[in-house]
């Protein structure tokens, strides 16, 4: 049963409420997410190599995965509100570490880059459970949209947002912003009534067990995809990460399958719906590192500032933003798997076009235009059915914790996508390909970095093509209306 310091159920939420939780959310999916464009400019500004920038790059959605179920967990115990709080103090002190960081300290980058991964693990579930609480029916529906719209449409925008921020007044302003939305966010919030879970405040303890394990084996893995080409595969520091890792994941679903009050409760997903939701959503964010290859290729290979990188997205932000309501609306019309179909088949075709690096400089940058709006319009019909197949069929009382596992598929899903794409186009960049030499069209002194992206939308594409398939074993058709 859901309570509140006021009656839960007599409140229900207003535009003020939803306007600050959107704030509190484009704080990670908008300012974070630049990094994704910004990254060859601040790499260049604060004077440390490339594995360093992938790490800083990653990081803050690994962190974000990592815990957001422990946060939204703790959510629902201590209350939703007060850990949005939380999130937002977190995101303002990330946000300055980041603004101040000196030149050749690359670990000071990153401890700020960790911090705004924990305010993410704040924010993300506890918002989403204040609109479970607070919405109901079509307003909730209407609610999850403008949430959409602040993750999807955030990261639609970030490379962009960031683009011209870096080319201006440089990029630093970018996490003074952020400051400045989340102070704005705060207030807004002020006068909501408290929301927590009754069931949730069962007096078990937090397993802390599986949530070490779990780090342990995350972060072990991260760093052996993202570090693995520059210290070597077979490096006994690379093989001895890749058993930590593999031991420690071992261990964490022992002590889970064990646990009386689990970390990620499996239970969860005996609902295929929710799994389905689940499964696709991490596969989809994994597509996340179709950004940072492409924005990178054009940058590398044909030497475009980081702002017209970033101009190339427009089309990604407008679709999205415009067809996330339209998401909503085949949703009520068709139920949830169609349109998660439909939006990751038209994704798919999108990342499949940016592919194409094989042509000229000129010829792509149109087909990156056409692509990256293609991967906005699949995004967006897929982000609010998703979202609400995955919100709907749990029970109140784990609202927290199912919210926490469903954004924990999307901050992991775009960790290890970023990491691996990474990974994949950093170590074939510099291979020899002479094999290529007149399958690539114009100039040739660059076709290891335009066959190395090649492969790395490859690889985004491969994930799509899996989420596809994972709606259709999971998510059932909606029943025929009488």
């Amino acid at each position: 049963m859901e309570t509140a310091n006021t009656s839960t159920k007599q409140y229900e939420g207003n535009d003020r409420l939803l306007l600050g939780i959107v704030l509190g959310v484009i704080t990670f999916w908008l300012f974070a997410q630049t990094t994704l464009n910004i990254a060859p400019a601040m790499r260049e500004d604060l004077a440390i190599d490339v594995s360093s920038s992938n790490l800083a790059v990653s990081i803050t959605a690994l962190f974000s995965g990592i815990f957001i179920v422990v946060f939204g967990g703790i959510s629902d115990r201590v209350g939703r509100l007060r850990i949005t709080r939380i999130g937002l103090g977190l995101s303002i002190l990330g946000s300055l570490l980041i603004a101040l960081s000196p030149s050749g300290a690359p670990l000071f980058l990153i401890a700020g880059r960790i911090i705004q991964g924990l305010s993410a693990a704040c924010i993300m579930p506890s918002t989403l459970a204040l609109i479970k609480s607070y919405y109901s029916g079509a307003a909730r529906q209407r609610a999850v949209s403008y949430w959409s719209i602040g993750s999807w449409g955030g990261s639609g925008l970030c490379s962009l947002f960031g683009g011209i921020l870096a080319s201006t007044i440089g990029w630093r302003w970018i996490f003074w912003i952020s400051i400045l939305v989340a102070v704005m966010s705060y207030v807004l919030l002020a006068g909501t009534p408290e929301s927590r879970s009754e069931g949730s405040q069962s007096g078990k303890g937090m397993d802390l067990p599986g949530i070490v394990s779990f780090m342990v084996g995350m972060v072990a893995l991260n760093v052996v995809i993202g570090q693995g080409a520059r210290l070597g595969w077979m490096s006994p520091l690379i093989q001895g990460l890749g058993v930590l890792a593999l031991a420690a994941l071992a261990v964490f679903f022992r002590i889970e399958k064990l646990s009386a009050a689990p970390f990620i409760d499996f239970k969860l997903f005996a609902n295929k719906t929710y799994t389905g939701a689940t499964l696709s959503n991490f596969l989809l964010n994994g597509a996340a590192g179709t950004l940072m290859v492409a924005l990178s290729l054009v940058q590398i290979a044909a030497g475009m500032s980081s702002f017209q990188a970033g101009m190339l997205t427009i089309g990604y932000l407008i679709a999205i933003l415009l067809t996330i309501r339209v998401g909503e609306k085949l949703l009520q019309k068709w139920g949830a798997r169609k349109p998660m179909l439909l939006g990751s088949a038209i994704t798919g075709l999108g990342i499949f076009l940016l592919s194409f690096t094989f042509i000229l400089a000129s010829q792509y940058i149109v087909l990156a235009v056409i692509g990256f709006t293609l991967f906005g319009i699949g995004l967006g019909f897929y982000a609010t059915p998703s979202t609400d197949a995955a919100l709907s069929t749990v029970p109140a009382e784990k609202a927290g914790s199912a919210s926490g596992i469903y954004k924990m598929a999307s901050s992991l899903g775009a960790a290890f996508g970023v990491a691996i794409s990474a990974a994949l186009f950093t170590a074939l960049s510099n291979g020899h390909v002479e094999f290529l030499e007149g399958l690539f069209w114009g100039r040739q002194d660059n076709i290891a970095v335009r066959y190395a992206a090649a492969i790395a939308l490859l690889f985004n594409l491969f994930m799509v093509l899996v989420a596809i398939i994972s709606i259709l074993a999971t998510v059932p058709p909606a029943k025929a209306k009488a």
